[in-house]
């Protein structure tokens, strides 16, 4: 029998709309904090590349490394979370993080410096669907809002990355990475509270293990639902890929074309993350109001004739360029895993490891892709043929409307129930 003595976090009341923002606002900041720790990979290539004689190519694998690692583990550690919860991963899953970037401020070369972000990739892998998870929970009715401001931490972290490198690595070095285990410890202490509360509501049986939803399913339901789920895989992947190209390479793209220094071209690319991270987290909210599907459809119809006219325009005109892209690309960002959580409403675990590990993937990939074909061509080659990548999302005319995703949900409870 449970006692008056637990933890405040573990009984916390639960707000008037079920949603509960201490934790969401919490996750959220840790978020931002694993991926702040994450973004200095690509942060610190414009200055590692000479110093470590590094190739365009082996920039490329270290981003795809760091991608691949996340991208394989997040899906089984999502699976296996959905049958047995882990609270207590939450921080352990920061320690390796914490090694990573030691690691990567003492690399000598290339081989260490793939190890170190592998550390990193491992730490994400843990975090990103576990605390997902704890998101949802946390949520009540407001998925799509919840969603946003879980996400929003992390476009957030991302987009400091532009700033890192132009008021830290740039004067300090590669040495500059040692004051990111401040972050990380800031993260773990966080983590510990979170998991503190995750495991009050695995004990009071507010979790509940996976459900048996898909038997109540049709045949022909699965396939749709399945169906709708690749063009979701096919809509995140093209516009990872994209995000790659303009996080990885954009810099080096307007630094030789508008002859500008590291710093200057660094808050080119900060303006167009900024945006992605106030994209995402508006994005959450307006799904909720105007429905998935519509919000899916702004992200890729506003963002496609800027983004082919991006490589072409003058540097004033790109900056506000980047602004409008990175808010319209990013503002289904949390609206792509709320809509496929609610294709898979048992598997939340699974669907936001498989979601993220995908978009971890896919960014990996985008970038050692890119980078090759970057030294056998050209940075500005690579640019224009980033434009096309969005065009991908036109798939998004195959989803099922917001009303056939509540039918179905319907339809598979009665036929639970008639079981």
């Amino acid at each position: 029998m449970q006692t008056k003595t637990n933890t405040a976090a573990n009984h916390a009341p639960l707000a008037q709309n079920g949603t509960m923002f201490t934790i969401l606002i919490a996750v959220s900041m840790v978020h931002l904090l694993n991926d702040t720790i994450q973004a200095v990979v690509p942060a610190i290539f414009p200055i590692v590349k000479d110093s470590l004689s590094l190739t365009y190519t082996q920039l490329g694998l270290i981003a795809f490394a760091l991608n691949l690692t996340a991208s394989i583990l997040q899906p089984a550690i999502g699976m296996y979370s959905d049958k047995k919860p882990q609270p207590y991963l939450l921080p352990l899953g920061v320690v390796a993080t914490l090694l990573g970037v030691l690691g990567l401020a003492l690399a000598t070369g290339f081989w260490s410096m793939l190890g170190s972000v592998v550390l990193v990739g491992i730490g994400s892998s843990v975090f990103h669907p576990e605390t997902a998870k704890v998101a949802y929970l946390a949520a009540g009715a407001r998925r799509g809002l919840a969603q946003g401001i879980f996400q929003v931490g992390g476009n957030a972290g991302q987009a400091l990355a532009p700033i890192m490198t132009a008021l830290i690595f740039v004067p300090l070095g590669q040495a500059g990475i040692l004051w990111f285990t401040i972050l990380a410890a800031i993260a773990i202490a966080i983590q510990m509270y979170t998991a503190r509360w995750y495991s009050g509501r695995l004990r009071s049986g507010t979790v509940k293990k996976r459900s048996s939803q898909a038997a109540g399913v049709p045949v022909a339901g699965r396939r749709k639902i399945a169906a709708a789920i690749s063009i979701l895989v096919l809509l995140l992947t093209s516009k990872m890929a994209y995000l790659a190209g303009m996080t990885s390479f954009y810099s080096f793209y307007i630094i030789d074309r508008f002859q500008l220094s590291v710093q200057e071209a660094q808050w080119c690319v900060f303006a167009f993350l900024a945006a992605g991270a106030t994209g995402t987290f508006f994005g959450g909210p307006l799904a909720d109001m105007w429905g998935r599907r519509n919000v899916i459809w702004f992200s890729i119809i506003g963002a496609l004739p800027f983004a082919f006219l991006l490589p072409y325009m003058n540097f004033t005109t790109s900056v506000v360029f980047c602004v409008i892209i990175g808010f319209t690309i990013m503002s289904s960002g949390s609206v792509n895993i709320v809509y496929a959580q609610e294709l898979l409403p048992g598997n939340i675990g699974t669907v936001s490891g498989l979601f993220f590990g995908l978009a971890f993937g896919a960014g990996g990939l985008g970038a050692a892709a890119l980078g090759a074909l970057a030294d056998t061509t050209s940075i500005a080659y690579v640019i224009k043929l980033c434009a096309f990548l969005p065009l991908i999302g036109l798939l998004t005319i195959f989803l099922p409307s917001d009303r056939k995703l509540r039918q179905w949900a319907e339809e598979a409870e009665q036929n639970q129930i008639a079981r």
